[in-house]
């Protein structure tokens, strides 16, 4: 089972001969540094790099490339090395054209496999932003074991300011020589890819990597045993594909082995037709009668994103199963006081004397024990919860992640939608310092309806009624600008129906951007054409559909996910465009249009039984803490908070204008 790695985590590696496989969205430049167990770089015969490829257990190949495969064999290392870390650096460090930082290209993926293609663990390298060399991951000795962890650690100076930082006396020239190596492999490196290629695919450039024994000796030495058998051998297939297929980066002498073999789909290797087992646990066993450490992504799942999303889901049922066992507790405990206390005062024998105060006494005494026993068991609980959620919030991805996650800030357009996306928090009083993230399935199987009337926040606070209404806009914003970078370029469209434009205001981050398809449709005018032309959508998409002929439709036709966000309903509307908007809401979302409506329930209940369908057809939220969402699995009553944006924050607009960026490439 392939372990996918977050930063920081560590994984047992079962093999002494393995492959690192690199891929990025630009050429890069791939190095390997031995470190001793202090994880300092005694010299430059340390480093395998382009401009020297191997050392004993390690080549690296001699150019850059979007794509490399690192050849490593940890039983040829010397008992001088304890830590190979893999280095990766973006060739304009050194002198060439290109990327400046990684923060600008995609983010880079390592992957840890075996002599079979077998992936051992994988790192997606997110968070960089002005670096432009980084230490991916390291493996590393301990205790006669080796392991791999994910580092992840950026260097905006550069290979020089890393090696420096890893001890090497020489950073400098080192350095600079594996700039020139670089320069003059330039010319002959593997292009990146286009930002989506073709189906998806993607070609490697074959190499016979070769690793040399062990050579003795208290460092490493540059020159291999002629006679070492090649690494590896033949490179194998992915499962799924046919035949061998070739191998990343360049051959001897800098020169680029023809290609062999077709392309290929590494988008999701190995995917299998049977649910997966659980990962095993990374986390250092726990003390006999302590609980188990907890882990971000320790459930069942293809990918580290659904893992996430069943482990959360898992803390959602842990939650409102272990509310659910101390509240009937405390029912219990009540239920027996009070039959205790009405059998004392039923029995004449407890009114002489002081036994009637006893029996009371002795009643509420085991009422208090039974209660304290209860809220014992849900305090363990919860401690263990918080410590989850305090490892599984920092590693959720930007569409599972809060707005103050530093993970958007290296937010980028994606190449495919999230399996999921994060309205808001859950909560219970019983845990109010938990907060569950709610996990809306992508895409979307109903719209939504953000209530600006008045709710039942436990605080009551928001009274006015104008505020409210404000803050449920900015609250329509954020939903709409999380799925807006949920998408890839180009296949989510918003369109906004403001007929007073009594929303300008807390619709500025969509307009200010360019983000949206068209300015806001104001008045009645406005509000019929966005519907008629929403609806014959729906209308034209349904027709190709029934008919079996989904490539009929109109030259120029936009197939992507649409969303319509009505602000202000119901002014502007008649019964035409209610009906037109119920039709949307029951109609739209299987063939990819969406409805989100900001509106007062109580004012609008002057439509009566029209408006009913639309309201119950709608998940309600609303833009501030409200405990409304119930669950059918226990009965709770849960607290939902939205999504904002902290304030002075600026990653709506970082975010919102990425996305309008992408979206003007697309459409070039």
């Amino acid at each position: 089972m392939t372990a996918e790695l977050v930063r920081g985590q560590n994984h047992p590696l079962s093999q002494s001969r393995l492959e690192i496989r690199i891929s990025a969205g630009t050429p890069i430049v791939a190095a390997a540094a031995l470190g001793d167990e202090n994880g300092r770089i005694h010299g430059t015969q340390w480093v395998a790099h382009p401009g020297a490829p191997t050392q004993p257990g390690l080549e690296v190949p001699r150019q850059a490339a979007a794509d490399h495969r690192l050849a490593v064999d940890l039983d040829a290392m010397t008992d001088a090395v304890h830590r190979v870390s893999v280095l990766l650096a973006l060739p304009a460090a050194g002198g060439g054209p290109g990327p400046t930082r990684f923060g600008a290209v995609a983010a880079p993926f390592v992957a840890v496999t075996g002599l079979d293609g077998t992936e051992v663990a994988s790192y997606t390298i997110t968070g960089l932003e002005t670096e432009s060399a980084v230490v991916a991951l390291e493996l590393y000795r301990r205790q006669g074991a080796w392991k791999v962890r994910a580092v992840g650690q950026g260097y905006a100076g550069g290979l020089a300011e890393l090696l420096t930082d890893q001890g090497l006396p020489q950073a400098g020239q080192l350095a600079a020589g594996i700039g020139e190596a670089v320069a003059q492999g330039l010319a002959r490196s593997v292009q990146a890819p286009p930002s989506r290629p073709s189906g998806g695919d993607r070609s490697r450039q074959a190499a016979a990597p070769a690793v040399g024994p062990d050579q003795g000796g208290t460092a490493p030495r540059s020159t291999p045993d002629p006679a070492a058998p090649a690494y590896g051998g033949q490179p194998t297939g992915l499962p799924g594909q046919d035949g061998p297929q070739p191998a990343y980066g360049g051959a001897g002498a800098g020169e680029p082995a023809p290609a062999t073999g077709g392309p290929i789909d590494y988008s999701h290797p190995r995917r299998r037709t049977s649910a997966p087992p659980p990962p095993p646990p990374t986390a250092p066993p726990a003390p006999p009668g302590q609980p188990a450490q907890p882990v971000a992504g320790d459930a069942t799942g293809w990918s580290m994103e659904e893992r996430l999303y069943n482990q959360v889901w898992g803390m959602f049922e842990d939650l409102a199963r272990t509310t659910a066992a101390y509240r009937s507790a405390v029912d219990f405990a009540e239920s027996r006081m009070d039959k205790e206390l009405e059998q004392a005062l039923s029995d004449p024998r407890s009114r002489i004397g002081g036994q009637g105060d006893a029996a009371r006494e002795a009643a509420r005494a085991r009422h208090g024990r039974l209660v304290d026993q209860a809220r014992e068991v849900l305090d363990r609980d919860l401690a263990q919860l918080v410590a989850e959620a305090e490892v599984v919030e920092p590693a959720l991805p930007p569409a599972f992640a809060r707005w103050d996650n530093p993970v958007w800030h290296a937010y980028r357009v994606p190449m495919e939608m999230p399996m999921a996306l994060r309205l808001g928090d859950l909560s219970l009083p019983e845990a109010d310092r938990l907060r569950i993230p709610m996990l809306l399935r992508l895409p979307l199987e109903r719209g939504l309806w953000i209530d600006s009337g008045r709710t039942g926040s436990p605080d009551g606070s928001f009274t006015d009624s104008h505020d409210v209404r404000h803050l449920a806009v900015e609250t329509a914003v954020a939903h709409a600008a999380r799925l807006l970078a949920a998408y890839p370029a180009g296949e989510f469209t918003v369109h906004v129906i403001d007929p007073a434009g009594s929303g300008a205001r807390a619709l500025a981050p969509l307009t200010r951007t360019g983000v949206l398809a068209a300015p806001p449709a104001l008045g009645a005018a406005g509000v019929a054409d966005v519907l008629g032309r929403l609806t014959q959508r729906v209308d034209l998409v349904q027709m190709a559909l029934r008919g079996g002929a989904p490539d009929a439709l109109p030259p120029g036709f936009d197939t992507s996910q649409q969303l319509l966000i009505v602000n202000d309903f119901p002014h502007g509307f008649d019964d035409r465009a209610v009906n037109q908007l119920r039709y949307l809401a029951d109609e739209g979302p299987s063939v990819g249009v969406h409805l989100m409506m900001v509106a007062d329930r109580e004012e609008s209940a002057g439509y009566g039984p029209l408006l009913d369908p639309l309201w119950r057809s709608l998940l309600r939220l609303t833009p501030v803490a409200d405990d409304h969402l119930g669950d059918p699995w226990v009965g709770h009553a849960w607290t939902y908070e939205p999504p904002l944006v902290p304030p002075g924050s600026q990653v709506l607009h970082q975010v919102l204008t990425q996305v309008a960026a992408a979206r003007r490439a697309w459409n070039r």
